[in-house]
């Protein structure tokens, strides 16, 4: 199989490493962001951009309020999907997998790099339910800022989510829309992968 230039290599998860760390270099905005997908408990599948924290050698992870409607939806499911799409480079990758909570160490440790006012926003933000008015928020935040302090700890209802893929595909933009797609596929986690050239 003709795997060669930027699909050469036999670890998706470090051309799928390779492939961010290129698109920080050309992307203006938010390289990591992709369009993460879940369904909820009728089937009716939902979207929203989120922000990619961590590419590891198993899974990929990124954090949020586990009140909100992605993260009850993961629970609800145990699965997702989403896609890194860079126009910058034409490519993007796209993801398939089952879905576990990061609520360690790592965790704590995202959730000290952010910045204060980030800190004190997810202790604020009941995330995904109604709002009266931005003035509302506002003043719950100086109400967290008061009781909080300048060093927050990471509420127990924030963290990460890990998504360890059981299908990865990297796809790449080719003259006359003969794109080149490369699926990698397993059964279960902890399988090895099988590797499929895909038509564009």
């Amino acid at each position: 199989m003709d795997r060669t230039g930027i699909f050469a290599g036999d670890d998706p998860f470090a051309i799928a490493r390779r492939w961010l760390a290129e698109a920080e270099k050309t992307e203006v905005n938010d390289p990591n962001a992709i369009a993460l997908a879940t369904v909820d408990a009728d089937g009716l599948p939902n979207a929203r951009m989120v922000l990619l924290k961590d590419i590891e050698d198993a899974a990929f992870v990124f954090y949020t309020n586990y009140g909100s409607a992605k993260a009850q939806e993961i629970d609800g499911a145990g699965k997702a999907a989403f896609v890194m799409h860079w126009k910058s480079l034409r490519r993007q990758v796209r993801v398939r997998g089952l879905v576990s909570r990061e609520e360690g160490s790592q965790a704590d440790a995202y959730y000290a790099s952010r910045s204060l006012k980030s800190r004190l926003g997810a202790w604020a933000s009941q995330q995904s339910q109604p709002l009266a008015s931005r003035g509302t928020l506002m003043a719950e935040v100086a109400k967290v800022t008061a009781e909080k302090g300048l060093n927050p700890a990471r509420p127990p209802f924030w963290g990460g989510f890990r998504i360890a893929p059981l299908e990865i595909e990297f796809w790449a933009d080719g003259a006359f829309r003969l794109h080149d797609r490369f699926r990698w596929r397993r059964a279960t986690i902890g399988d090895g992968w099988e590797i499929t050239r895909l038509n564009p």
